[in-house]
């Protein structure tokens, strides 16, 4: 099995030397970071939707999507849903998406706005988005 199994060491080279480019670095990084938040966002509307006990099937009937599509957003490994996507799955979840700072970040600049006549207090339901990296995504109870 061992003869089988694929050589990287050339890949892992050719990606340290890369990786040593500052600007190859950042984009790098950048892709890195946009990942771990959309699966994020994706992990946290699967796990409203199972506390709510709503088959994936269900799920893509409420947004009039095909069920396979659904299947695989949930269970692909990086998926790349466009925002509209997640907005509506939100929603027919009954939750609402919001940009939260990241712990220990500065407050975001439209933090202090007031909006007349919106209530600005995230709801129980809602799926935060982190605006900085290395942040986790969380449901509020």
């Amino acid at each position: 099995m061992d003869s089988q199994m694929l050589d990287v060491s050339l890949h892992e080279r050719r990606r340290a030397r890369r990786m040593e480019d500052p600007e190859y670095r950042a984009a790098y990084d950048q892709a890195a970071r946009e990942i771990a938040q959309t699966d994020a966002v994706i992990r946290a509307l699967d796990a409203l939707r199972i506390d709510l006990g709503i088959s994936k099937a269900e799920l893509a009937r409420r947004v009039n999507r095909n069920a396979s599509s659904v299947r695989r957003l949930f269970t692909a490994g990086q998926v790349r849903p466009e925002l509209p996507l997640i907005v509506t799955l939100a929603d027919a979840l009954g939750a609402e998406l919001r940009v939260v700072p990241g712990p220990g970040k500065p407050a975001a600049p439209w933090e202090n706005t007031a909006v007349s006549g919106v209530d600005q207090r995230a709801p129980s339901n809602a799926v935060e988005l982190p605006w900085v990296v290395a942040t986790t995504l969380g449901l509020r109870a």
